[in-house]
């Protein structure tokens, strides 16, 4: 088994991501397929002021028309935990990469993302230079 590298975070809240990417509730599945063209995106989430109303995966999308509401193609069971909840047992049990971070009142408070390597969790400064990389590579000219 890989040994896993927590930065030191004993909990979920600790390894989440504290600022994720969200759509509003006025999103549509036209929009996450959108999102999904960066590779680097593996859930939406899809949020009524702060409040999560469902987590959209690629596979979710199949079949569904563009103009519908995104949050009705998305789902919360087995695509939540709480902050509270133990890393390493959490790390053990995933089954996917995202997991959305809420707190008993459903509201979002962040992502565990699960590096690709499986290893560890992706963290905000990650997540920040591999967006100023891309903007930087964009706004290059050829």
């Amino acid at each position: 088994m890989t040994t896993p590298d927590f930065r030191g975070a004993a909990t979920v809240g600790e390894a989440m991501l504290r600022a994720p990417k969200v759509l509003d509730a006025t999103a549509t599945v036209g929009e996450v397929r959108a999102l999904f063209e960066d590779d680097h995106v593996h859930a939406a989430l899809v949020v009524a002021e702060r409040t999560l109303l469902g987590v959209v995966e690629r596979a979710d999308l199949a079949g569904l028309p563009d103009a519908l509401p995104a949050y009705r193609a998305g789902r919360l069971a087995g695509r939540v935990i709480s902050p509270e909840a133990d890393l390493s047992s959490t790390w053990l049990g995933m089954s996917r990469r995202r997991l959305a971070v809420v707190d008993e009142d459903g509201e979002l408070l962040g992502l565990l993302c699960l590096k690709r390597s499986g290893r560890g969790f992706c963290s905000d400064a990650e997540v920040a230079a591999r967006a100023r990389a891309a903007t930087s590579v964009s706004a290059s000219p050829l």
